[in-house]
């Protein structure tokens, strides 16, 4: 290992969290990994244990720091990349948390964005953060909390308590409590933040019943974050970077210029538009969030989320058993009959942008008796395609822009025909860069710009490399049609 510095990368993601430290031209060296189990204590609700989540962070670190420096390397600076909207709640005197973090995906607190919704605070909402009123979001969330905890309400308003998304709670913790502060991503991910302003809005924290007090400070994207405690590491670490799972994988994807496109396929599926130093309003029913703040200066992206991508392909292993893992997959469909006009509707969670329609379920059309698990298989990679199409529509009636070309990461990438299929049916080029794990590769970048490790953007633009490219590979005719029959099933299974 070379004396260049390494930087390392903090993962707090949802089903793991991992520590990657990478060299300065963004090559991974060592890693750690730690799984983080969800508990459903209730309908629609999913939590995590806070505790889990900072020993995990703090163990991965240890072990990719003394990996990364046995071998010769030293640590300039940490990046911390999260999962966004998982809301925590904790002591400021203790580091106590009140309750499990409520994670993104829970949706408890519907009904309280039903009742706003009715009461007319979203137009609000939507013109100051960019956002929909949703549960998504941490806001309802963090009320839900302040009235569900005893005691809470009353301590927060004492200036006792302390709010935070995933990287809030890391920092606080890493830096023995010194620091509690956030990035502009993540706070653009609160319905609390006015993205213009670039502000916690006094309004949005009466709309929501919110003090002030439990409150992060907001910083930029890449800056200083405080040091680690030197009890935990040895030495004090900078922490130079912080970001939002889905903008620190588009930093990592170098797709810093207006009109480019990331798409990570996880779980779910995210795909963010840059769009510049203006924020863009979506008439689709996108968000408009922040990219990333430097020298405090913001770029602003649209993203749209898909609920079930990687899911998708669960289902078929965990739901109906006809796979025996994932990766199985490409196989299974690429064995599909040709002509197959079998169409599933992943709506096992509903349906993301730009639908949003939570009480939508999911469908599965056009079987008949020549159908069989490949078909099924290939329907489950037609329906990533299909939602990623979607948003690119979304995004070009939004902005007039249809990117040159799809840029794409996350596990479900590594599927080298399900990537054709996106290619097919969105109808423009998709690459995949050599380095894939780009959400920590940009938490990484990030804390690098701070380190001094890069001079700027285009210094990072030069690491970025290209394992594999896709055309599409059918004509617009059958495209269009195809398309059509995505839609027709689609509005099947909309409730609104």
């Amino acid at each position: 290992m070379s004396d260049a510095p390494l930087l390392l990368a903090l993962d707090q993601g949802t089903t793991s969290t991992r520590a990657i430290a990478f060299d300065a031209d963004g090559r991974p060296a060592v890693s750690a990994r730690r799984e983080l189990p969800q508990t459903y204590p209730g309908p629609g609700r999913v939590e995590h244990d806070p505790g889990r989540i900072r020993d995990d962070a703090i163990a991965v670190c240890r072990e990719a720091l003394e990996r990364a420096e046995a071998s010769g390397g030293r640590v300039a600076a940490i990046g911390i990349t999260n999962q966004r909207e998982t809301t925590l709640l904790w002591e400021r005197a203790t580091g106590r948390p009140l309750h499990p973090a409520i994670v993104w995906q829970d949706r408890r607190t519907a009904p309280a964005c039903d009742a706003l919704r009715e009461q007319g605070a979203e137009p609000l909402v939507r013109r100051k953060t960019g956002l929909l009123l949703d549960p998504y979001f941490s806001a309802t969330k963090l009320a839900w909390l302040l009235e569900h905890v005893e005691g809470a309400r009353e301590a927060a308003g004492r200036g006792e308590l302390a709010f935070g998304t995933v990287d809030s709670w890391l920092v606080w913790h890493l830096t023995g409590g010194r620091v509690h502060a956030t990035d502009a991503t993540n706070a653009s991910r609160t319905l609390l933040f006015d993205i213009h302003e670039q502000r916690w809005d006094e309004e949005l924290l009466e709309t929501f019943g919110i003090p002030a007090a439990v409150l992060p400070d907001v910083r930029d994207s890449s800056g200083f974050f405080g040091e680690t405690d030197p009890a935990l590491f040895g030495r004090p670490v900078p922490i130079g970077g912080v970001a939002g799972d889905q903008q620190a994988a588009t930093f990592g994807q170098a797709a810093f210029r207006a009109g480019e496109a990331k798409c990570t396929y996880g779980t779910g599926a995210f795909l963010l538009l840059i769009t510049g130093g203006q924020p863009v309003v979506s008439r689709s029913r996108l968000l408009t969030t922040v990219a990333w703040r430097l020298g405090g200066e913001v770029t602003y992206a649209l993203e749209g989320s898909i609920f079930s991508a990687g899911s998708a392909v669960g289902w078929l292993r965990e739901g109906l058993g006809i796979l025996e893992a994932p990766e199985a997959s490409e196989t299974l469909a690429a064995a599909a009959r040709a002509g197959s006009e079998v169409v599933l509707v992943p709506a096992f969670t509903g349906l993301g942008a730009p639908y949003w329609d939570p009480d939508a379920r999911g469908a599965l059309l056009g079987v008949g008796r020549d159908t069989g698990p490949a078909e099924i298989a290939r329907a489950a990679l037609d329906a990533v395609a299909f939602q990623t199409g979607d948003l690119l529509e979304a995004m070009q009636t939004d902005t007039d822009v249809v990117p040159s070309v799809l840029r794409v990461d996350g596990g479900l990438s590594r599927n080298n025909l399900g990537m054709q299929m996106v290619a097919d049916l969105v109808g423009m080029p998709v690459e995949r860069p050599q380095v894939t794990e780009t959400t920590a590769l940009g938490a990484a970048y990030l804390a690098g710009l701070h380190a001094g490790v890069y001079s700027g953007l285009e210094a990072i633009g030069t690491h970025w490399r290209r394992d594999r490219r896709w055309e599409p590979s059918i004509d617009a005719e059958e495209r269009q049609g195809r398309v059509r029959r995505w839609k027709d099933a689609v509005a099947r299974v909309l409730t609104r």
